[in-house]
């Protein structure tokens, strides 16, 4: 609160992830664009920063990196442990041509702060609001899937 962040504000998805990217062959399309379900119809209509669904596409990589190992009967429990390490390197590398990607494609504009510390500020501030939201939904409804946004957790702190 201390500091204002000079970036502006849009409509954005609120919930986008993998699940909303469709190719085409030539390019890509995003759809459901319904925002959080409980939330008020005014209330997805307020500007946000476009980082929080940024955050909301880099904790699907985390999903989608480790939902298999995760849910998978054809490796015991015992050796998926030692799995999770290359979910680790997946989701690093895909979270991170992603988001250079992003960087790039919106480095001209206002979307995203001048100043690299405040970037990894919002960044990091997005990031861990998705995986604090994904852990409390896990641990109230599935509780097997805890490790996804903790892995996810553990990554922000480590940064």
């Amino acid at each position: 609160y201390s500091k204002k962040l000079d970036v502006v504000k849009i409509r954005v998805h609120g919930t986008l992830s993998l699940g909303q990217v469709l190719l085409t062959g030539r390019d890509v399309a995003i759809h459901d664009f319904g925002g959080v379900p409980w939330r008020r119809h005014s209330e997805t209509r307020l500007k946000r920063s476009p980082l929080g669904d940024v955050g909301s596409m880099i904790r699907s990589y985390y999903y989608a990196g480790y939902e298999g190992f995760l849910t998978t009967s054809h490796v015991s429990k015992e050796e998926i442990k030692y799995l999770l390490s290359y979910a680790d390197l997946w989701i690093h590398y895909m979270g991170g041509f992603f988001l250079h990607a992003y960087l790039d494609t919106v480095k001209q504009t206002d979307l995203i702060p001048k100043s690299k510390e405040e970037m990894k500020t919002m960044l990091q501030y997005y990031l861990l609001e998705k995986a604090l939201y994904a852990l409390n939904y896990e641990l109230r409804n599935r509780p097997e899937k805890v490790a996804i946004p903790l892995a996810m957790i553990r990554d922000i702190l480590k940064q």
